[in-house]
C-alpha cells in the first residue's frame, strides 16, 4: 500500500498565490507519475497537471503560465505552484500517484484525502 498525503491548501486572496505538497510512502512500491486533480462542488474531477517520472509535465488549458508542477523523485514528493489564483481554481484539490509493485510489477493507483484551495 502507498499513503499519499497533501498539505498546503488554504485560503487565498485574488492573485494571490499557494503551494501544493504531495507525499507519497510505502514499501514494496515504485513511484511512477504523479498528478495533481482539483474538484470543485457540482462539477467533476478534473486533470489539472501531471509529471513523468522524467519530469515531462502536462497541464489544462486554464492553468497554463500560472501553476508549475515540480516533483523532487528522492523524496516521491511532487508539487504544485499556484500564482496568480481566481476564483475559478477554488477547489479540492487531490493527488494522484501511479505505482508499480516490485514484486509483481503490476501498477495501481493512489489517491489522497485532498486539500482545500479557496479563493476568496
Amino acid at each position: 500500500q502507498v499513503q499519499v498525503v497533501e498539505s498546503g491548501g488554504g485560503l487565498v486572496q485574488a492573485g494571490g498565490s499557494l503551494r501544493l505538497s504531495c507525499a507519497a510512502s510505502g514499501s514494496g512500491f515504485s513511484i511512477n507519475d504523479m498528478a495533481w486533480y482539483r474538484q470543485a462542488p457540482g462539477k467533476e474531477r478534473e486533470l489539472v497537471a501531471g509529471v513523468t517520472t522524467g519530469g515531462r509535465t502536462s497541464y489544462v488549458d486554464s492553468v497554463k503560465g500560472r501553476f508549475t508542477i515540480s516533483r523532487e523523485n528522492a523524496k516521491n514528493t511532487v508539487y504544485l505552484q499556484m500564482n496568480s489564483l481566481k476564483p475559478e481554481d477554488t477547489a479540492v484539490y487531490l493527488c494522484k500517484v501511479v505505482a508499480t509493485n516490485v514484486r509483481t510489477t503490476r501498477q495501481f493507483l493512489f489517491w489522497g484525502q485532498g486539500t482545500q484551495v479557496t479563493q476568496g
